[in-house]
């Protein structure tokens, strides 16, 4: 969850959603929950891997899951474009696209090596990464404190405000990512809900903070890059810290998602959803070609796109995953429940048709 979004997004969500920036965090944060609770509630009841591709399958029928399951290929490997094309944003400006090659091609090295490695390499870098955020914070507030010219952000509609909760919400995906390993993890009952709402947790916490921080310092008149986090510390000798925090970050980020994209497009070969090729395993019991293709997926979309639209293109179709979750989640036998899938299906549908409404309108800003 930290990493791609928490050091990229807030420049184009600020541009669509304006002053309204908390409002949209808000609304992200809502929508978010909501899908957790409902993911939550299936991976208890069905601990596999496959996330909503597999709870659409089982309880919806075939198509649902494919749609799910899509929507998750499509979706991650936006996700993972945006990651990498967020590391070269800090670190080579100019040559984002071939340090996003470079980062994808690591990220998928350490993931071929097996899932055991990956997840101790990504407890490292969150650790360093909380450190980084939390000094960026503390900078970005001394300096918000001392602004004595307050400039107006521009105003935003409903539409705006929702679009810009649907980029922000890409900061917090990640939070399902261990409903797509359901099949590896100890005492799945237990552990997903657990980690689940404690990274939630955690995470929005921290984003809300800093949420504060970058709307004072617009309103400032600071104006923000690809790179937002080092434009807070513009000035400072800490550039470098955070240019480093977000390779670590986003670099985090990218090996979790490649991790998803692949044990995803192996469930699905293995159901008959997608060439067979792809369930195989290496001798680490990695589904070594599904990580292959997951990582030339993503590998194509920093060819192609831009690191707003990849962000974006996650965030609607990460959206549409989640709806089919929360079909899934209705369709459970305990009705009284049923008012947490009602309004995560209304809140993603809502958040992805505005986002859809300011694409296809023209109206996203480029980096």
């Amino acid at each position: 969850m930290l990493g791609t979004g928490v050091f990229a997004v807030w420049t184009p969500a600020l541009a669509i959603s304006g002053r309204w920036l908390l409002l949209a965090l808000a609304i992200a944060a809502c929508v978010a929950a909501l899908n957790a609770v409902s993911t939550a509630r299936l991976a208890m009841v069905h601990p596999e891997s496959g996330g909503a591709y597999a709870y659409g399958r089982i309880r919806l029928g075939r198509a649902a899951g494919v749609t799910a399951g899509a929507a998750f290929v499509v979706g991650k490997s936006a996700s993972a474009a945006a990651a990498a094309l967020t590391i070269g944003a800090y670190v080579w400006p100019g040559g984002e696209r071939l340090a996003a090659w470079i980062a994808i091609v690591v990220a998928l090295v350490i993931d071929l090596r097996g899932i055991v490695k990956s997840t101790r390499v990504t407890a490292v870098l969150v650790v360093v990464v909380l450190a980084v955020l939390g000094m960026v914070i503390a900078v970005g507030a001394v300096r918000a404190s001392r602004e004595t010219a307050p400039m107006p952000l521009a105003d935003a509609g409903p539409i705006a405000v929702l679009a810009g909760a649907g980029l922000l919400f890409v900061a917090f995906a990640g939070y399902a990512r261990i409903t797509v390993l359901g099949e590896e993890v100890r005492d799945p009952r237990r552990t997903i809900p657990r980690a689940m709402v404690l990274s939630f947790a955690v995470v929005t916490a921290m984003y809300a903070v800093l949420a504060i921080v970058i709307v004072r310092l617009a309103g400032g008149g600071v104006s923000f890059s690809a790179a937002p986090l080092a434009d807070v510390v513009e000035g400072t000798p800490l550039g470098w810290v955070v240019a480093f925090g977000a390779v670590l970050g986003a670099g985090s980020v990218l090996i979790s998602l490649l991790a998803g994209i692949g044990r995803t497009l192996f469930a699905m070969a293995a159901r008959g959803d997608a060439p067979s090729a792809l369930a195989g395993v290496s001798g680490r019991r990695v589904p070594h070609r599904a990580g292959i293709v997951g990582a030339a997926l993503a590998a194509a979309l920093v060819a192609l796109g831009e690191l707003t639209w990849a962000l974006a293109l996650s965030g609607a179709s990460v959206l549409a995953y989640y709806a089919v979750a929360h079909l899934a989640a209705w369709s459970l036998p305990v009705r009284a429940r049923r008012i947490v899938p009602l309004f995560g299906l209304a809140g993603c549908l809502g958040v992805l048709g505005s986002l859809a409404a300011l694409a296809l309108g023209g109206q996203l800003p480029g980096r």
